[in-house]
């Protein structure tokens, strides 16, 4: 059996588990006051735990992007053209939902694969 690496938080989920090939990230938000740094940061901590699997940004397969606010999504769009290069995105799904904290904006899971 292949062994499973877990990234805890302090909470009662994972930020990743690392199976086998593939890195499954748990929810990842960015704080600020705009929509773009949330954004950023959402992205950034993601960049951050794939790092501490020794995966790049760039293995991203598949994102679901979570936004409070369906008139962000084109600062979205724009927001994944500063982290991803042209051609080389992840596919992705994008919802929209209400969280728990008020001040949230954005929030990112998804999978990687590491090969």
């Amino acid at each position: 059996m292949t062994s499973i690496v877990r990234t805890t938080t302090p909470y009662s989920y994972s930020a990743a588990v690392r199976a086998a090939d593939y890195v499954f990230l748990g929810l990842h938000r960015g704080f600020g006051d705009t929509f773009d740094e949330q954004l950023d940061g959402a992205l950034g901590g993601v960049r951050e735990t794939l790092a501490g699997h020794d995966v790049p940004l760039e293995a991203l397969v598949s994102v679901h992007v979570w936004l409070r606010d369906i008139d962000d999504l084109p600062a979205m769009e724009h927001g994944f053209t500063r982290h991803f290069h042209e051609g080389e995105f992840p596919a992705r799904m994008t919802s929209t939902t209400a969280f728990i904290d008020d001040d949230c904006m954005v929030m990112i899971d998804g999978v990687a694969y590491t090969r």
